[in-house]
């Protein structure tokens, strides 16, 4: 029950007026009752309202790297509708780091304020925000995945926006025979991309973000890094897991080392390139266990479990846990370890009882989190109606109370 309040008082932090949500929609009226899903999460200075993460989702729509209105209303309603994170979708460090002309990007000072008036709205909701940073690497300069008809990524040239000639990666190895053909980074080049990091990291930050999370997932440029199918290089860059793997710590060594302590930073990977029939070395779950093991030590807080994207001939599992027991098994190894790390778990996440099972503490529990995309773009109030079919009483928002279920209306009215 809260006590009554005759102000219709205003959300503190934000540059314009909007009524105060507080709490924030999606919060549940008993946390302690509530399944885990619906119970807060403490990370580092911040604290979420649940555990349903809004994943970041390429749009395809940014000016030049300039997030745009459509982003704030995109953005924004899943934030009115109770997600407990929204992330920004990724954002690329670098101009040839976009996966498509038309993606997002933080490669200059311009692009930090469409982002922060995106951040006010989400903090306006009382949600917090945060933003994926990335490098598309060899699968980069790609249309927008609904021109073309039945085509694919097929690759953008310098007629309509895109860089062919100037895609880079660990080795010359192309994603795919629609793909270019990436020019082998250099060392010095390989050191202004750690760089490029940081520095869109410090954007972020000035932007207004609660987290950021580096994007080292689905076969972009770190990604590439991991994998010995697509890092044929020779160097301290390539050969051993200790060496490929260098890349991605010197970024988190370098974001971390930028960002106030206070922040939470996350890192996405694919636990699996699902090569493993290929009959060589590639990129498996072992390895995401050893690479995770790592982590706490370097200040990552949330380690997001995807999987696939490097190669054109994986062969996933086709079924609905196929990525979440992934997430479960890289939990397990670390909890039998002592390793306290956060998982976020993503994939086919779209019914409220599959993201409570996900996430609920105790038997066959897979994460601390859910990442959820798709089932946002279909219902945007997943949040809301999830909580009603689990029968959680939660907190909509204000303006629309004459809508809310009656049990919220007990639950949060006089």
């Amino acid at each position: 029950m809260v006590h009554f309040d005759p102000r219709n008082k205003g959300q503190a932090g934000v540059g314009f007026y909007t009524p105060a949500q507080e709490p924030a929609a999606g919060s549940a009226a008993d946390a302690a009752s509530a399944p885990t899903l619906y119970r807060p999460l403490k990370l580092r200075s911040l604290e979420l309202h649940n555990r349903l993460v809004v994943s970041p989702m390429c749009q395809y729509s940014a000016d030049n790297g300039h997030l745009t209105d459509y982003h704030l209303v995109h953005l924004g309603q899943f934030a009115l509708h109770g997600a407990g994170l929204v992330v920004v979708e990724a954002t690329a460090t670098e101009p040839r780091g976009r996966i498509s002309p038309q993606d997002s990007g933080l490669w200059r000072d311009s692009q930090i304020e469409p982002l922060r008036r995106i951040v006010d709205y989400l903090h306006s909701q009382n949600t917090k925000a945060a933003i994926q940073l990335a490098h598309a690497g060899r699968k980069a300069s790609t249309l927008a995945p609904w021109i073309g008809g039945s085509v694919q990524k097929a690759l953008a040239d310098e007629a309509h926006g895109g860089w062919p000639g100037d895609v880079v990666g660990p080795s010359p190895v192309p994603y795919a025979e629609d793909h270019a053909t990436p020019k082998e980074l250099t060392l010095d080049e390989i050191q202004g991309l750690v760089k490029s990091f940081a520095e869109s990291a410090l954007r972020a930050v000035k932007a207004g973000f609660d987290m950021i999370e580096i994007h080292g997932a689905h076969g972009y440029l770190i990604t590439e890094f991991l994998s010995p199918l697509s890092n044929k290089r020779n160097d301290n860059y390539g050969g051993s897991f200790e060496n490929r793997v260098r890349f991605l710590l010197e970024i988190i060594q370098a974001v971390r080392a930028v960002i106030p302590e206070s922040m939470p930073l996350w890192l996405r990977i694919s636990a699996t390139e699902w090569m493993e029939h290929a009959g060589q070395p590639s990129w498996d779950l072992e390895s995401s266990i050893k690479l995770a093991k790592l982590l706490p030590g370097l200040g990552i807080d949330v380690l997001d479990v995807s999987s696939g994207g490097n190669s054109a001939g994986q062969k996933m599992l086709r079924e609905k846990t196929y990525q979440t027991n992934l997430a479960r098994e890289i939990r397990r190894a670390l909890r039998a370890d002592n390793i306290d790390l956060i998982i976020g778990a993503v994939g086919s996440i779209d019914a409220p009882e599959f993201a409570r099972d996900v996430v609920q503490q105790g038997g066959q529990q897979s994460a601390d989190l859910v990442l959820v995309a798709r089932q946002f773009l279909r219902e945007p109030d997943f949040v809301l109606n999830a909580a009603e079919k689990l029968g959680v009483p939660v907190k909509w928002p204000s303006q629309y109370h004459m809508a809310e279920p009656k049990d919220v209306h007990q639950a949060f009215k006089v």
